[in-house]
């Protein structure tokens, strides 16, 4: 079990070759987390899957508050049908750390600014209800704008509304939490068909949930904003006539296109936050570079 023991964490997210918090986790800066409140999921989906992350996704939950964009670090905790040896050991961890209270409130106790608790409940909802009025509130005041998202159910729906905390879960039931026993916090931990690492970005939107690994953040929003700036240098292109449909959607521009479009990103007033990117693969696969268009090529393969 991974009881929020630092040294695992590390070991476990050992891709991660920045800053940590105080737990082990990655600290992906906020910088990043500011820049994915701008963006879609879809345009973070697309280049994790060329890397090979097909199960960073899932879209099979509901939502607390519609239109409220959901972006924060995970803690992640994973919870089992309950077994007496087993939590009697898990209760003794527990008491030795000066944790009180039942098995979830540990979780939120151990939650900071920008966390967003990951709980798989193993889609318990009758019984297994994370989250309620009072704790939807505790993650308020703990993590500011983060929330949750839990594989499971929740109680108190009104008053969980009433809360300015974006919360995803998969049933609602009266009854409160139990019947279950904690076996890991901030460990692997598996909500649908997708796999979450403590500290993994966690990006929820009506389109669904996505868990971006922290040592790839940086990344994958920098391929979204160079797709963000290559639509707005093709859509001017298009209404001056300058280049066809065919070739601004060519997976492969030209030279030509290219030293276009970085002069464009350059001088154009709506392409300022984009100024800095970096085009060398672009202009590599330009060139005819086989590893350059190899990596390029790969986008277009979905």
């Amino acid at each position: 079990m991974i009881i929020n023991t630092r040294e695992e964490i590390i070991e476990l997210t050992q891709e991660w070759k920045g800053e940590r918090l105080e737990d082990g986790r990655p600290k992906v800066p906020d910088v990043y987390l500011d820049k994915l409140r701008t963006m879609t999921l879809e345009e973070i989906w697309l280049p994790l899957y060329v890397k090979g992350y097909h199960f960073q996704y899932e879209g099979g939950m509901k939502y607390l508050h519609s239109e409220k964009k959901l972006v924060g670090r995970a803690v992640t905790c994973t919870f089992m049908p309950i077994r007496p040896d087993l939590a009697k050991v898990v209760r003794k961890q527990g008491e030795e750390k000066g944790w009180e209270g039942f098995f979830n409130q540990w979780v939120v106790d151990n939650l900071g600014n920008g966390d967003v608790v990951v709980a798989d409940m193993f889609d318990k909802v009758y019984n297994g209800t994370f989250a309620g009025g009072n704790l939807t509130t505790a993650i308020h005041v703990k993590t500011g704008n983060g929330g949750a998202v839990i594989w499971g159910g929740v109680r108190d729906i009104e008053q969980m509304k009433k809360i300015d905390t974006q919360v995803f879960y998969r049933g609602i039931d009266p009854t409160p939490i139990r019947e279950c026993v904690l076996t890991d916090l901030n460990g692997a931990c598996r909500i649908g068909s997708a796999v979450c690492l403590p500290g993994d970005i966690v990006m929820g939107t009506e389109s669904g949930l996505l868990f971006i690994p922290s040592h790839l953040v940086k990344d994958v929003i920098n391929s979204a904003e160079k797709t963000h700036a290559k639509d707005i240098f093709g859509f001017e292109m298009l209404e001056k006539g300058i280049y066809t449909t065919a070739a601004i959607d060519n997976s492969v521009w030209n030279l030509e296109m290219m030293e276009r479009l970085i002069d464009f990103v350059e001088n154009d007033d709506r392409c300022k936050k984009y100024r800095g990117l970096d085009w060398s693969l672009e202009l590599g696969a330009a060139k005819g570079a086989p590893e350059c268009l190899e990596e390029v090529l790969k986008t277009c393969l979905i």
